[in-house]
């Protein structure tokens, strides 16, 4: 019982340190001003703190999740029946679009592979766009893949994306005259804390149920998506729900930042300085294709610069609406392209990846009996 005791007060403690380093990042971001303050600040903070030897910190996942149904949420009452229009006649778009992205995905790993000597299915697994959790299970089951590897480059670029893209969406690329700026000043009045009673209380335990469900059912990124879903399905039916207190949206970043900061572990990866160096052109490569074709779908479309690069970029579904509402781009839009191409990833790429991975297997075993005859 008192060993129980003693591991649970640790525990308690680690996530307290945690929870001040982070609130020490976040509130150090919002006095310089930098971009997304709640989101990147406790990230970064946490990122180094985690680094020091004899420094244990936690971060519960519950703790995430209750970050994403916020924003799921918040996201989700955004969805009208003309934005649901509007996505249905961006699909062509969006296939052509997210191929291209797989495509550029497959050129970089082929490079990559011949580069590094990292075998091309581990290099191909690592390069694809698709939600961390998803990918690693699948590398799992593929069992010539190095999990590790996959894993260290899918974290290296989501920091990257959740860095780079704020910085890239306020530098002069994208804020010039009438993007950002304009924007802010057309801002409706600010939701307060006071407007969300009763009928929160409702969509709280519709979207909890959902994301419960999304996960019973094996949704992808469930506590983000299913909330989505739920609340865009309650106000086409005309039922709307609340819109949330900056606050409230400044602490679902919070919750969702302070996660991301513990998940990159480099001490677990051999070859470090050249994997880290190949994961880093790996991700730039990525985010600079896709602002090359979100100009594209901006131009063809009328969409803003920034609507369209948070579209295409190869971050998580979450962290991209969180980005999306905080530089206030077309939320329904960003949602539909990253959702289709998630879908498009689980649906398309592992038969590929098993194909790469038959081949790689039947060319390794002719190299081995070609050694054999000589």
């Amino acid at each position: 019982m008192k060993k129980w005791n003693l591991h649970n007060a640790s525990k308690t403690i680690q996530f307290a340190a945690a929870l001040l380093i982070a609130f020490t990042g976040g509130c150090l971001f919002s006095l310089i001003r930098l971009p997304i303050p709640w989101l990147l600040g406790p990230m970064a903070a946490l990122l180094i703190a985690s680094r020091f030897k004899n420094v244990q910190l936690i971060w519960p996942v519950s703790i995430r999740n209750a970050g994403l149904i916020i924003v799921g949420y918040s996201i989700g009452i955004s969805f009208t029946k003309s934005s649901l229009a509007d996505m249905i006649n961006h699909l062509p778009s969006m296939l052509i679009l997210t191929s291209l992205i797989v495509l550029v995905c497959v050129c970089s790993a082929f490079a990559m592979s011949k580069y590094s000597g990292i075998d091309y299915p581990t290099s191909l697994t690592s390069s694809i766009p698709g939600g961390l959790s998803q990918i690693v299970v699948f590398a799992e089951e593929m069992k010539e893949i190095d999990i590790t590897t996959v894993t260290f480059f899918h974290v290296i670029r989501v920091i990257m994306v959740v860095f780079l893209v704020p910085l890239f969406i306020f530098s002069p690329i994208f804020s010039s005259e009438g993007t950002i700026s304009s924007t802010r000043i057309m801002d409706p009045v600010i939701p307060r804390w006071s407007d969300l009673y009763p009928l929160i209380f409702l969509f709280a335990v519709i979207c909890f149920l959902a994301a419960v469900i999304g996960k019973k059912i094996k949704l992808p990124a469930p506590y983000f998506l299913s909330p989505v879903i739920a609340a865009a399905a309650m106000g086409l039916l005309g039922l709307h729900g609340p819109p949330l207190p900056p606050s409230l949206l400044d602490l679902s970043q919070f919750m969702v930042g302070g996660y991301i900061g513990l998940l990159l572990k480099p001490e677990q990866l051999d070859h470090k300085g050249k994997t880290l160096f190949l994961a880093l052109m790996n991700g730039l490569i990525l985010i600079g294709a896709t602002m090359f074709f979100s100009f594209l779908l901006a131009q063809h479309y009328d969409l803003s610069p920034i609507t369209g690069f948070l579209s295409l970029a190869p971050g998580g579904m979450d962290q991209m609406g969180l980005i999306a509402q905080e530089v206030h781009a077309d939320v329904s839009t960003v949602t539909s392209y990253q959702l289709f191409r998630m879908a498009f990833i689980y649906a398309a790429v592992p038969p590929l990846l098993r194909l790469v991975l038959k081949v790689s297997i039947r060319k390794r075993g002719k190299n081995q009996n070609g050694k054999l005859h000589d």
